[in-house]
């Protein structure tokens, strides 16, 4: 099982990015899949999930109405879409995928996230 995280780089703070996260040699809609994220000097911390449908999301309270978190199915892809970044986001950011047992489970819980993206960086300057 495979996953890669890409669409990291370098903004300005209030300016946006979209990160994408393929994954392959898994059933990619049995899983529901979540975004973390690690700061220097910091545990990676959860960011927001979303079931395998795509139906249900969750966020952490900081990046509510800041971040969306999307699925295509069809192309094994999660998306998390960052807007009004702010310097508080710079970190790396991990996708991670976990066996979902009905459409609307979503978690943030990391140990039950069983794949894990290599990360790609996010750097918001002030």
């Amino acid at each position: 099982v495979e996953s890669v995280d890409a669409g990291g780089g370098l903004v300005q703070a209030g300016g946006s990015l979209r990160l994408s996260c393929v994954a392959s040699g898994l059933t990619f809609s049995n899983y529901a899949m979540g975004w973390f994220r690690q700061a220097p000097g910091s545990e990676r911390a959860f960011v927001a999930a979303i079931s395998r449908s795509g139906d249900t999301v969750y966020y952490t309270d900081s990046v509510k109405g800041r971040f969306t978190t999307s699925r295509d199915n069809a192309k094994n892809t999660v998306y998390l879409q960052m807007n009004s970044l702010k310097p508080e986001d710079t970190a790396v950011y991990y996708c991670g995928a976990d066996r979902a047992y009905n459409n609307n489970y979503v978690t943030s819980l990391q140990m039950q996230y069983v794949y894990w993206g290599q990360g790609t960086q996010v750097t918001v300057s002030s």
